[in-house]
């Protein structure tokens, strides 16, 4: 998918074939110009979402912030994962003076369109967001962008724009776990993912693809589920594990998965990691409290949300160019444990 520029004042009077001055003019309703000019140009500007950005214009005609508020949308504040950033995030705002303003999506699109329209209405300074599970159309997140809102991305990043993010290494953490597995006695790995409309699963599916092809072996349909939370894999695996040649790995795109793999392995009498090994990714909490304990890829949220809230609010201040998107990735690294050999 092509990423999506937001319209400039360069496009409009490329467009309408007049200088960007007198773009600049007309948006500001300037007398200089004739009246139907005027019209002609912001009526153009209205029918493609276009607004000044006018925290760029508070900044460049005051000394004073234009809003110490960051609104920060979170798919679900339960996940370790998530509140992890959401630490990271409110610790680096207030060391720069800054407050949030906290929602949660609950993985509706539906939801995150009103929370983002309710953030604008509440004039915060910029957005911190993870997209929801089924967000498809991104028309909400190119309005703020277009209204001078810096947006900041982080973990589920919006492959419709060319936006700020801050992201971990998906791909390398997905491809380090499962190559650590077929090294150490793993035929047959399943792999259990997201939709893949998130760049996420995207990203740890090929990681898990390329080690296979790295070590000789080719991807199997029957192996390659979608199926991120517990309860799904504690529905699904049983059938897994029936298989005449049942897989002897999983690798889950999260550890809430993994550990549904694990109990329901262990349930239907498998030795976890001789018979079948596990894999998470996050490095939760729970990955310590299971028996055995998980291995998993760890990914550092609060680091992920100090940096995401860094770019924000050098973004809003000025010292990162709102015509350039920053991109950032946080480093994985693979903690071994006790359900891999």
């Amino acid at each position: 998918m092509n990423e999506k520029q937001p319209l400039t004042m360069k496009d409009i009077a490329a467009q309408l074939g007049v200088s960007v001055a007198t773009v600049s003019r007309a948006l500001k309703n300037s007398p200089n110009i004739s009246k139907k000019r005027r019209e002609m140009i912001q009526q153009y500007a209205r029918e493609h979402d276009y607004y000044p950005n006018v925290i760029a214009e508070q900044l460049r005609h005051s000394r004073q912030k234009p809003s110490q508020i960051i609104g920060v949308i979170l798919p679900e504040i339960v996940h370790f994962y998530f509140a992890s950033i959401l630490s990271g995030i409110e610790e680096k705002a207030k060391e720069r003076g800054y407050r949030i303003m906290v929602a949660q999506s609950h993985e509706s699109y539906e939801r995150e369109v009103v929370i983002c329209e309710s953030f604008k209405k509440n004039k915060v300074c910029g957005i911190i967001v993870s997209q929801a599970k089924d967000t498809e159309h991104y028309d909400h997140f190119l309005k703020l962008v277009n209204g001078g809102i810096p947006l900041v991305f982080y973990d589920r990043i919006c492959p419709a724009l060319n936006a700020n993010r801050v992201v971990v290494d998906d791909y390398q953490g997905a491809y380090k776990a499962v190559s650590y597995m077929l090294e150490t006695g793993c035929k047959r790995v399943a792999f259990y993912g997201s939709s893949m409309n998130m760049e996420i699963s995207k990203n740890r599916f090929n990681g898990y693809k390329d080690a296979l092809y790295h070590h000789g072996l080719q991807p199997e349909e029957e192996l390659i589920k979608q199926c991120d939370t517990r309860d799904a894999a504690e529905s699904l695996t049983p059938s897994m594990l029936r298989m005449a040649n049942r897989p002897d790995g999983f690798f889950a795109i999260n550890d809430e998965t993994a550990i549904g793999i694990l109990y329901t392995a262990k349930r239907m009498g498998l030795r976890v990691p001789d018979d079948v090994a596990v894999c998470g990714f996050t490095d939760s909490e729970r990955a310590v409290s299971c028996d055995p304990m998980l291995t998993t890829v760890k990914q550092d949220g609060h680091e992920v949300g100090a940096q995401a809230a860094d770019v924000l609010i050098d973004l809003v201040e000025g010292n990162l160019s709102m015509d350039h998107a920053e991109k950032r990735m946080v480093r994985t690294s693979l903690v071994v444990r006790g359900t891999t050999r």
